[in-house]
Order: structure tokens, then C-alpha cells, then sequence
């Protein structure tokens, strides 16, 4: 599954990296608020779903290996974190839907946990 595809999925909006949609296929996905969880995780190819807004998700997500976040409920980044996501060439969407609605929507199309 491309991130195009999971954008149109999840009515997402994107907020740093919108063009470059089509760059690599999503393996995997990681569900988290909680970052210490995030990185004692295998991460290649895959994403994280959030609903932290801070600079530290981005930190977080450069140095497991994401290359895309998606940021749930509609809540929008801080300025930091765009920049930062920006400057890393990390990916970063909002989207409406809660953590669990976006979960559940990439595990029924086909989209599976990151690994250990």
C-alpha cells in the first residue's frame, strides 16, 4: 500500500511531504501516544498513527525509521514538529478520524502491526 492510498483512506490532509505521495510502499503501522513504545520497535517502511503533536513525535519517528505520520483526531502539529518533519523529509498528515477508526481502517485493508 502506497501513502496515497492511505491518505484517500484515512480523509487525510497533508501537512509537510504532500509531494511526495508515490516515494515507497507502507509495510507496516504503529498505533502510539507513547514514544518510549514507538522505538523498541523495527519501523522500515512503516508509519506511525498519533495523537501527539509535539516536536518529539517527529524525533522519535527519524530515529525508528518512519518515514511517514499521520496525526489523528484533527488535531494539528506544532510548528516545531512541521519544521523539523520538513528539514528530515519525514511525511506528516492530519486526519479526523480517532486512533482507533484509522487503525482499524488500514488493518482491514490489508495494512498489519509493525513487528518485533
Amino acid at each position: 500500500m502506497n501513502i496515497r492510498e492511505i491518505v484517500a483512506l484515512l480523509e487525510a490532509n497533508a501537512i509537510a511531504g504532500g509531494d511526495h505521495l508515490e516515494e515507497f510502499n507502507v509495510e507496516n503501522c504503529f498505533s502510539a501516544d507513547l514514544m518510549s513504545d514507538v522505538l523498541a520497535k523495527s519501523h522500515f517502511n512503516g508509519i506511525l498513527l498519533t495523537g501527539l503533536t509535539n516536536i518529539q513525535v517527529i524525533r522519535t519517528a527519524d530515529i525508528a525509521d518512519i518515514r511517514a505520520v499521520f496525526i489523528v483526531r484533527g488535531k494539528n502539529p506544532e510548528q516545531p514538529a512541521v519544521d523539523l518533519a520538513r528539514k528530515k523529509g519525514i511525511l506528516l498528515f492530519s486526519t479526523k478520524k480517532s486512533l482507533f477508526e484509522a487503525s482499524g481502517i488500514l488493518y482491514e485493508k490489508g495494512l498489519r502491526a509493525v513487528g518485533k
